[in-house]
């Protein structure tokens, strides 16, 4: 197979990813509503966890004390990132979660500079501003901040903290052994939360679809083709395909779940998406440019 044949398979693999990610906030939603959320995500993240193990299970002996230290701080910040998404969720629509989630792109250089004194440069600080003015749009109604909202940029904030740890962590680790300990982190998190108000089993069909749907596709296979992919792709253009999963929550909100395209949230969600794409093409353009 020629390169470019090569990069467009694995772009369209990609692209796969995003749509399954974008499908997977229209199936939360409608089975969060029958299951609490983290009983839900407890689920998701036990038979993902399972399944990884099940496929390598030798991976298990690469896993020492300092390895399973930074995977589990890794995964707390995944684990922490989508169970405020998912309560998020409950509360606002799917094009707007989707919206909001995909800022963790534009905070991920932020909490970079905050933490690792990196610098931002002018155009990733229009792009910053661009975006918290998108959010602001999305979020706002009347005077007051929408809840749902709020804790879906928490979410962000935690997704965000999660690459800049994997970024600096994962140089020299096994991918799919730092995989399994951050969604093995995930999964026992969220069961810990659970515990409060009763671990629940799934009520019927549709909520174990969904679970299944989620925990084989969009975090098992999801993660096994993007770390696939990320190793024949340059970092830039596989972000850059990614954020197509905003796009992909928003059609199938409108598409699935009923929600109404208002000229307040395309706004808001183009703003967000132009920021998006602003601060991924400087980044590319620092590594060509240093």
């Amino acid at each position: 197979m020629k390169a470019v044949e090569r990069k467009s398979l694995f772009a369209a693999i990609l692209l796969a990813v995003s749509a399954i990610w974008g499908g997977a906030f229209v199936v939360m939603k409608s089975s969060l509503h029958r299951i609490d959320v983290n009983s839900f995500l407890a689920w998701r993240f036990i038979v993902a966890t399972l399944v990884l193990i099940a496929l390598k299970p030798k991976v298990l002996n690469k896993i020492d004390r300092r390895f399973l230290a930074k995977g589990a701080l890794v995964g707390t910040f995944l684990g922490g990132g989508y169970i405020f998404q998912s309560f998020g969720l409950t509360l606002t629509t799917v094009a707007k979660t989707g919206f909001i989630t995909g800022l963790y792109v534009v905070l991920t250089p932020v909490i970079g500079a905050l933490v690792l004194r990196k610098a931002i440069h002018r155009l990733q600080w229009f792009s910053v501003l661009l975006a918290t003015a998108g959010l602001l749009i999305l979020s706002f109604k009347g005077l007051h901040l929408g809840l749902g909202e709020f804790l879906v940029f928490i979410s962000a904030l935690l997704f965000a903290a999660h690459i800049v740890a994997l970024g600096e962590w994962s140089s020299g680790m096994d991918t799919y052994a730092l995989t399994v300990v951050q969604l093995g982190t995930c999964a026992l998190l969220t069961s810990l939360a659970s515990l409060k108000s009763g671990f629940h089993t799934p009520p019927d069909a549709g909520v174990w679809w969904a679970i299944i749907y989620c925990a084989l596709f969009a975090t098992a296979v999801a993660f096994i083709f993007q770390t696939w992919a990320q190793s024949f792709m340059a970092p830039t253009t596989v972000a850059v395909i990614l954020t197509m999963e905003v796009v992909f929550a928003a059609i199938f909100g409108i598409l699935f779940a009923h929600e109404s395209m208002t000229s307040k949230t395309a706004a808001g969600g183009a703003m967000v998406m132009v920021a998006m794409y602003l601060i991924i093409w400087a980044e590319g353009r620092e590594k060509i440019n240093p």
